[in-house]
């Protein structure tokens, strides 16, 4: 019995030493027990693509993205002034629960919650992605958000709205605004089992030629002693703006997670510092006052060279031990304008060779267009949604 007793703790040990020397041996990148897990992900939007206008569009996304081997999808919740599910928020605002074009007969659709049904049932996270932000509309002078809060309009040096790339802005400085922003995302945690909630290049940020409303500059005198400066690009009053929306940024990821700890906070900025010099968006500050589960930077190029030293430049604001928490935005379709299939099988080599094993893909209706490369990429390195997040 005891030499029975001396022999399983022979076995056992040199089972264990086995075990250690193959663990040093590996590379960190091979073997699949070795993989750090990954976000493979793609966003899905009303614009540009049927497919969230009918349950079978949905299914048949949902099965793609199976097919390819991603694990996250970042669907649109919030654009052009109107959600893209049925919202109290919205009803009592405006009187429109949900765009109507997405339920055109009142069938009562919820296309949010017919992707959480298809995606859920694959093992597929889900985010709420609000989409235009602190932005009111696009070609609208504000549209029905403005039209209903005149004083929710971010003002320009001269007092106009403010008008950028096409989208007229709310001021996101404004608590009101902020406000109505937070009621918009405690409502979706709420409701519905998502996975995590984004902001992206709009959310939060405010172009840099805003706010210049009259209690914004108020508020700026009274804490440097000067009115805002006429250069909208002044570094100080840049940097004081950008300040203010660190802070909403910090008070929206508490309240995301008092209402659900485990809903992921993720935010997909523009590249620094030019986010933070045209769009107030200082997110390096988010990750440091941990305010960012998730971030996907839009590293969005049109050459190779331009890819790898964006990734590398935005790889060197984000710390090391954040690392697992990254992932870059990769442009696979904008209007017309799609990557060559050489250059999209050397942007996912870029991010290999960067040690990253997942990227999200703006958007959706490019996928099919790369399909091969999306699903061999993939294939050999098979990850899960990393669970610290």
């Amino acid at each position: 019995m005891i030499r029975l007793w001396v022999f399983t703790l022979l076995l056992l040990w040199a089972h264990l030493c086995a075990a250690q020397v193959v663990s040093h041996q590996l590379p960190v990148n091979s073997g699949t027990e070795s993989l750090p897990e990954a976000v493979r992900g793609v966003w899905l939007t009303n614009v540009a693509s049927d497919v969230l206008y009918t349950r079978e569009g949905i299914e048949q996304a949902v099965e793609l993205c199976v097919e390819l081997g991603l694990n996250s999808i970042f669907v649109v919740t919030w654009n052009k002034g109107q959600t893209l599910y049925p919202s109290q928020v919205m009803q009592d605002f405006t009187g429109v629960a949900m765009d109507p074009e997405l339920d055109p007969k009142q069938m009562g659709r919820d296309p949010l919650q017919e992707l959480i049904d298809a995606a859920h049932r694959h093992n597929i996270k889900v985010f709420a992605w609000f989409e235009f932000g602190f932005a009111a509309s696009h070609g609208a002078q504000g549209g029905e958000l403005i039209r209903r809060k005149p004083h929710w309009a971010s003002l320009d040096v001269h007092g106009e709205l403010v008008t950028k790339n096409g989208f007229e802005w709310m001021n996101a400085l404004d608590p009101e605004v902020q406000a109505f922003m937070t009621s918009l995302v405690l409502e979706v945690v709420r409701n519905y089992d998502v996975d995590g909630i984004q902001g992206d290049d709009r959310l939060p940020a405010m172009p840099s030629e805003g706010g210049y409303n009259p209690g914004i500059a108020a508020a700026y005198r009274d804490e440097t002693g000067a009115l805002p400066p006429a250069d909208s690009k002044n570094p100080q009053w840049v940097q004081w703006r950008a300040n203010r929306l660190n802070q909403y940024a910090a008070a929206l990821y508490r309240a995301v997670k008092a209402e659900d700890p485990h809903t992921i906070v993720s935010f997909s900025p523009s590249v620094f510092p030019w986010s933070r010099e045209q769009y107030l968006q200082d997110w390096p500050s988010w990750l440091a006052q941990g305010s960012v589960d998730l971030l996907i930077p839009q590293v969005y190029r049109h050459q190779l060279d331009s890819y790898r030293n964006t990734l590398r430049e935005t790889l060197g604001y984000v710390p090391e031990a954040q690392r697992a928490s990254f992932a870059p935005g990769v442009l696979i379709k904008v209007g017309s304008t799609m990557p060559s299939q050489e250059l999209m099988r050397g942007m996912l080599a870029a991010n290999r060779e960067a040690g990253l094993l997942g990227e999200v893909f703006f958007f959706y209706e490019g996928l099919e267009h790369y399909r091969e490369i999306i699903r061999s990429s993939y294939a050999s390195r098979p990850v899960r949604f990393p669970e610290a997040l």
